[in-house]
């Protein structure tokens, strides 16, 4: 995600207008990726948002060229909203003429009622190889990714942040004022496309290697669940809360999110086991859309860490991903904090271990429609 581009021709003029969720899905399904924020059931698993579904046409053809699914969220007391496109919209980021794609998207979303509008661009602009994330860890003056050479570099993401800025779309470092989730700006990913398994295997770290053998040897057994199996997953994912000390989700909202993805598409989400001896010892969430395939939300036990439950699991979701003929493996948020002392820090050296690749994204990008109301909903989330 975030290389793939649809194709634009310069002279290219646009109109956008509101589809339907089947024009919308048609053309999520007829991209190698898109983010699975961006699928039109997205809307059915933020129930408390009220959503709409945009496409982009070509005049000349009128084809679609470009979605997008819009979040919008009610401020208290007023009929006034905070449009929200995460992971969107769905455009040619790289396009030459970019105002004309988001010029028609902010004049459209102000008259629904929008007085701020939210978007993360699905563009990458820096990868890192787990090798060099290694020697970074390793290096006292190292403290953050950024402070490591990248490996890759999309000059064309930074030309796009220039037309944003431009345009007077803004970047706060906090991210802005934002209801919910923010999504993260770094990720890690595996990529998948012509490699065969045995090579992404090889480069998982000793570690790695030695702890899927380990579960094997244990008999730790990874198995697929279903709708029925979502309260033994809350169960585990509870424990986790708890000990990692977040505010852990309702059932019902994992029960919406697996009615709304998989009535979308029957492959959308998927839920992951390890047991040990009968006893269920972690739990993942697995989305999949088009060649992206995420790791979504994880669960363990405080009991059975030795037979290494995380790792086997892991492991099969990341071959089954190959099976499915999945590009990315994504496994989601990391800090970017190199830092051993930093309590987020257990989490990039575990995905580390999979010889996969850091990812920085563009970042979410906030466009002030209204100031005023802007700058009062900036003082109202900072005081929450």
């Amino acid at each position: 995600m975030g290389t793939h581009q649809p194709e634009e021709r310069p002279d290219m003029s646009l109109t956008l207008r509101t589809i339907s969720r089947e024009q919308h899905l048609a053309y999520i399904q007829s991209l190698p990726a898109a983010s699975h924020m961006q699928v039109p059931a997205w809307a059915d698993v933020k129930a408390e948002w009220r959503s709409e579904n945009l496409g982009w046409f070509d005049d000349r053809t009128g084809e679609m060229v470009g979605a997008g699914l819009v979040l919008y969220r009610q401020l208290p007391k007023i009929k006034r909203y905070l449009a929200y496109l995460p992971e969107g919209p769905v455009i040619n980021w790289f396009a030459p003429n970019l105002t004309d794609w988001l010029d028609p998207m902010l004049a459209h979303l102000k008259q629904q009622g929008a007085f701020s509008v939210k978007m993360g661009p699905p563009v990458i602009i820096r990868r890192w190889e787990s090798t060099s994330i290694k020697k970074g860890i390793q290096d006292p003056d190292v403290k953050r990714l950024r402070d490591i050479e990248a490996d890759f570099i999309e000059p064309r993401a930074f030309e796009v942040a220039d037309k944003l800025r431009r345009m007077g779309w803004q970047q706060g470092e906090d991210g802005g004022a934002g209801f919910g989730d923010v999504q993260p700006r770094y990720v890690f990913q595996v990529p998948l496309a012509n490699r065969s398994l045995e090579e992404v295997h090889k480069n998982f770290n000793q570690l790695w290697r030695r702890n899927i053998k380990k579960a094997e040897k244990a008999g730790v057994e990874v198995v697929q669940g279903g709708y029925q199996d979502l309260e033994e997953w809350q169960r585990l994912y509870e424990i986790t809360a708890v000990r990692d000390h977040f505010r852990p989700r309702p059932l019902s909202y994992f029960q919406r999110m697996w009615t709304a993805l998989n009535t979308e598409d029957p492959n959308r989400m998927r839920l992951y086991f390890a047991r040990h001896n009968g006893v269920n010892l972690s739990a993942a969430t697995m989305l999949v859309v088009g060649g992206h395939v995420w790791y979504s939300y994880g669960a363990s036990d405080n009991i059975g860490r030795e037979v290494r439950p995380s790792n086997a699991m892991q492991w099969r979701m990341l071959r089954d991903a190959y099976a499915l003929g999945a590009t990315v493996y994504d496994l989601r948020g990391i800090s970017d904090s190199l830092d051993e002392t930093d309590h987020l820090f257990g989490l990039i050296q575990f995905k580390v271990g999979t010889g996969g690749q850091a990812a920085e994204y563009l970042g979410e990008w906030d466009f002030p429609l209204n100031k005023l109301l802007h700058k009062a909903l900036d003082i109202y989330m900072s005081r929450r």
